[in-house]
């Protein structure tokens, strides 16, 4: 095994979720394929830089653009999730936080419209793009969504948190809802505590400095300040370090694809290998 590729053991857990060639000429070994992806991403190099030893540069690319298309690394996501949680493996502390992507050069220019269109936004860092992300009480990601980098926080929370969702691996419905949930205090709105509220879902979220003087202004009329747990809060620094883990892969740091598709298949693929 050299350096970047699977070892054994994740090997032996994402080989039962790849999909099955069950027509056509035989194809490249699907370990030796996937290997030549993991070492692109990691290393965040052009798709034609990738070592002969993984096979052809064209085939790499082919196979992961299908893999992306008919949402294959998302699948094994979501199987790898259902056989933690059948294990009692997933803590349902959850943690919500999005991260700033850089976005070079070679991630303009795609074809606008389409099922292709591209989450890229202008910011103080210039084109970026943002991973919104809610992650386990091991910092594992249970659900993501990529927007421009200049879209608020507060915006996509519910976006993300409805993005949950881990399957059973026997008879039942997917389970959708977090025991508890953490936020800092991008995500202070009445709306989202309102749609917590609804939905029964414990939560910790900070008061920004303007809502407490607004409500202090108020009196009586201002009503009581939200419940905080400051000992669940600690729990918080998960999600940093789960961006951390995803930002050793320097393809998912720095964005180089075109397409939302490809880059949301790599992100996929990097929160898969943290589930193994």
């Amino acid at each position: 095994m050299r350096r970047h590729e699977l070892s054994d053991a994740e090997w032996e857990f994402v080989q039962p979720l790849l999909p099955e060639s069950l027509r056509g000429r035989k194809r490249l070994d699907d370990r030796k394929v996937l290997n030549g992806i993991v070492w692109k991403f990691r290393t965040g190099t052009a798709w034609r830089d990738v070592p002969e030893r993984y096979g052809p540069w064209a085939t790499l690319h082919t196979r992961f653009r299908r893999w992306a298309a008919d949402g294959t690394f998302d699948r094994m996501l979501r199987a790898a999730q259902a056989k933690a949680d059948a294990a009692g493996d997933i803590e349902w502390l959850v943690s919500v936080d999005s991260t700033i992507v850089r976005a070079h050069q070679h991630a303009a220019g795609a074809r606008k419209g389409g099922s292709e269109t591209r989450p890229l936004g202008w910011s103080r860092g210039g084109l970026t793009s943002k991973i919104h992300l809610a992650c386990d009480g091991r910092g594992r990601p249970l659900a993501f969504v990529v927007t421009g980098g200049n879209i608020n926080d507060c915006t996509r929370f519910i976006t993300v948190m409805e993005a949950i969702r881990v399957p059973r691996l026997g008879p039942g419905r997917p389970r959708i809802r977090p025991d508890h949930v953490l936020g800092d205090k991008s995500y202070s709105s009445r709306a989202i505590r309102t749609w917590l509220r609804r939905h029964g879902i414990a939560h910790t979220i900070p008061e920004r400095a303007d809502q407490v003087r607004n409500r202090v202004r108020r009196g009586g009329h201002g009503g009581r300040p939200p419940a905080f747990d400051r000992e669940a809060y600690k729990h918080r620094n998960v999600v940093e370090r789960c961006f951390n883990r995803l930002k050793q892969w320097r393809g998912i740091a720095t964005r180089y694809n075109k397409t939302a598709q490809s880059y949301e298949a790599a992100v996929a693929l990097a929160s898969l290998l943290m589930w193994a």
